[in-house]
C-alpha cells in the first residue's frame, strides 16, 4: 500500500491527520462569518463574506453548531464565534411580534417572508449545541426553540412535522416535505442527547418509521415532496430538477443521510438489543447501497450525482459538496457498526475523491458544486455558505455511532 493510500484508509493515523488537517482549515476559513448582529453573512470561495447576500437563519444556525464543535477542540477564537451566531438567532433573526424566527434577512435588513420548518430544526441543532459549548443564551434559545416547534411544525397525530408558514403563523403550505423532517430527525436526536428528554427520541422513531415505509415500496429510493395528506408526489419539480431545496425525483445524498440517522437512532433506542436495532441496520444499509449504487460513478467520472429518476438513472449529474460528506459519513458508520469491509473501501474512495476534486487546496474549504466532469460551478451553490457537512465529515468517522456528534466530541466518545 502506497504512501498516498494509507491516508485514505479508514482507521490508520494518516488518516486522521489528514482529516485533523482539513476540519482545522475548516474552522479557520469560516473566522469571518458573524454579521454585525450575529447573523452568518454567506461565505465566498476565499471565505470573504458575500455581503450583498440574504444572511439566512439556517446557515446562521449551522455556524453556531460548527464553532460549538470547534470550542471542544480547542480551536482559537471558537467560542466567541458560536456566541456571535447565538446572538444573532436570540437577536435579528427572532420574530419577536410572531414568535420563532425568519427565514432571514436580506443585505439590508428587511426580513424573509415564511416561517420554514427546515431552518427551525437547524435553531434546535445549534441550540443544543451551545448549550454544551456553554455559549451564552444558549440554554434559553433550546427552550424556546422546542416549544416553538412543538406548536408550530410537529404533527403528533400524523408523527411527522409540517413544511413552511407564512411569517405570521396563520397561513401553513400544502407541501409537505422529507428534506425538513430529516433535520428534524438530526435536531430531536440532539436535543434528546442534551436535554435527556426521550420523547424527542420517540419522535425521530415516528418519523424514520414513515420513511422505511415510503422508501421500502420504491426500491429503497426515498420519495422528497408531498402533498397535505402526505401522498407522494413523484412529479414534483420535473421541470426544475436542481432546485436548490426541492430537486425532483431521488436524492441519493437524502439516501445516504438518511441512512446514518436511521442508524444512530436505532443504536440509542434499542441499547443492548441487537436483534432490535438489527432491521434497522438493515434498513440503513439498503439505503445506502442503493444510493451508492445509483449515483457513485454513474456517468463516466468519479463523483456523486444529485438526483435520479425513480429508475436510478442520473438526471442532474452536478456533484455537490454536502452529498460527498454525507457519503464520507455513512459509509466510515456502517463499517462500524457491521464490519462489512465495503463500507471501509468506500470510504477510502471517497477520501481519495475529496482529495482530489472536492478539497480547495488554494483558498480552502471544499468546492461547494462540481459538474459532471468535476469542473467548478455555481449555478446551485455558487461560493461556500457554510462548514457544517465538511466539518461533520472530518468527525463522525471517528466518534460512536449512537450519539449525536456534538455531545460525541465534547465527551470524547471515541468508536
Amino acid at each position: 500500500m502506497s504512501e498516498l493510500n494509507v491516508k485514505y484508509q479508514l482507521g490508520t493515523k494518516e488518516n486522521e491527520a489528514f482529516l485533523a488537517d482539513v476540519r482545522e482549515g475548516l474552522f479557520s476559513f469560516g473566522h469571518n462569518f458573524p454579521a454585525p448582529g450575529g447573523s452568518s453573512y454567506y461565505l465566498g470561495d476565499d471565505g470573504t463574506p458575500w455581503k450583498d447576500r440574504n444572511r439566512e437563519t439556517w446557515i446562521t444556525s449551522r455556524m453556531a453548531h460548527v464553532y460549538s464543535l470547534a470550542s471542544f477542540l480547542g480551536h482559537p477564537g471558537s467560542k466567541e464565534l458560536a456566541a456571535a451566531a447565538i446572538k444573532g438567532l436570540r437577536g435579528e433573526l427572532h420574530d419577536t411580534a410572531n414568535g420563532g424566527w425568519y427565514a432571514g434577512l436580506t443585505a439590508d435588513g428587511n426580513i424573509l417572508p415564511n416561517k420554514q420548518c427546515y431552518a427551525h430544526a437547524f435553531v434546535i441543532l445549534a441550540a443544543s449545541s451551545g448549550v454544551l459549548a456553554d455559549v451564552p443564551g444558549a440554554k434559553e434559545l433550546l427552550d424556546d426553540a422546542l416549544a416553538l416547534y412543538d406548536l408550530r411544525f410537529w404533527n403528533e397525530e400524523e408523527g411527522l412535522s409540517c413544511d413552511t408558514w407564512n411569517t405570521e403563523f396563520t397561513v401553513l403550505d400544502d407541501y409537505r416535505g422529507l428534506n425538513a423532517n430529516m433535520h428534524t430527525v438530526e435536531a430531536f436526536l440532539a436535543a434528546a442527547d442534551v436535554t435527556g428528554d426521550e420523547k424527542y427520541r420517540v419522535r425521530a422513531g415516528r418519523i424514520i418509521d414513515h420513511v422505511i415505509g415510503w422508501a421500502s415500496a420504491n426500491n429503497w429510493r426515498i420519495p422528497e415532496h408531498f402533498t397535505k395528506e402526505w401522498v407522494a408526489d413523484l412529479e414534483c419539480n420535473k421541470d426544475r430538477p436542481d432546485d436548490q431545496f426541492k430537486p425532483y425525483g431521488a436524492t441519493p445524498g437524502h439516501g445516504i443521510e438518511w441512512s446514518r440517522l436511521i442508524t444512530q437512532w436505532a443504536l440509542s433506542t434499542f441499547k443492548g438489543d441487537k436483534e432490535g436495532a438489527s432491521k434497522y441496520i438493515t434498513v440503513a444499509e439498503n439505503l445506502y447501497n442503493r444510493a451508492i449504487e445509483d449515483a457513485w460513478n454513474a456517468d463516466g467520472a468519479p463523483g456523486i450525482v444529485y438526483t435520479t429518476d425513480w429508475n436510478g438513472k442520473p438526471v442532474v449529474h452536478d456533484r455537490m459538496h454536502w452529498t460527498l460528506a454525507e457519503a464520507i459519513n455513512t459509509s466510515a458508520v456502517l463499517f462500524h457498526v457491521t464490519g462489512n469491509q465495503k463500507y471501509a473501501d468506500n470510504f477510502a474512495e471517497f477520501m481519495q475523491y475529496l482529495d482530489e476534486k472536492v478539497l480547495d487546496h488554494v483558498h480552502g474549504s471544499w468546492f461547494h458544486q462540481l459538474d459532471a466532469n468535476n469542473n467548478l460551478i455555481g449555478t446551485v451553490w455558487p461560493g461556500k455558505s457554510d462548514l457544517y457537512h465538511a466539518v461533520q465529515a472530518t468527525l463522525i468517522p471517528f466518534y460512536t455511532a449512537d450519539l449525536s456528534i456534538a455531545p460525541a466530541v465534547k465527551g470524547g466518545k471515541f468508536c
